[in-house]
């Protein structure tokens, strides 16, 4: 398994089993370092898909109190473990990342922190499962990320985004049905 992506690179890469077992490691680094309980690290994204191609990057769920209360002795506890803090500004998350060496210039994991059970975490947790219990839906989104890179032939990551974007919300749209 080789996990990383250069600055705005963007591929996928075949399913590989492995990708669950890192994320079992890693969540044990975590728990060790913040004392976190288990059901509050949740492996989301499209690694935690099963059977469909992927970036080659762990996402993370990190489920806290409060995600505006994240505090320099969180980040100080994550970066014992290879976790800095990205100023990505996103709407109710907090991101760290892990990179492979302290050259910075390819990141193998991402936590997404977002206050725990509100409705960030509710959305991506519901669209690892829904994916994961419903193949049709499933197939559909990996033929549309495998259609993508056929015809981009050098995206970036907002145009990535950007272009998965409708799928994701109308998927989220379900939870709520």
């Amino acid at each position: 398994m080789k996990l990383g992506l250069k600055y705005d690179e963007v591929r996928i890469v075949p399913f590989d089993s492995e990708w669950k077992v890192e994320f079992l490691n890693v969540k044990q680094e975590i728990q060790s370092v913040l004392e976190i309980d288990d059901n509050r690290i949740e492996h989301i994204g499209s690694t935690a898909i099963e059977g469909i191609s992927a970036k080659p990057i762990i996402d993370i769920l990190l489920g806290v109190d409060d995600f505006h209360k994240i505090d320099k002795e969180m980040e100080k506890k994550l970066r014992k473990i290879g976790f800095y803090r990205l100023r990505v500004e996103r709407p109710n998350e907090v991101v760290f990342a892990k990179f492979t060496n302290e050259t910075f210039e390819v990141k193998t994991h991402f936590i997404h922190a977002v206050s725990f059970k509100e409705e960030l975490w509710k959305n991506l947790i519901f669209f690892r499962d829904y994916l994961n219990e419903h193949e049709g839906e499933r197939m559909e989104y990996a033929n549309m990320k495998e259609d993508y890179f056929r015809k981009n032939n050098s995206p970036n990551i907002n145009e990535y985004t950007n272009f998965k974007d409708e799928f994701v919300k109308n998927i989220f749209a379900k939870r709520l049905l």
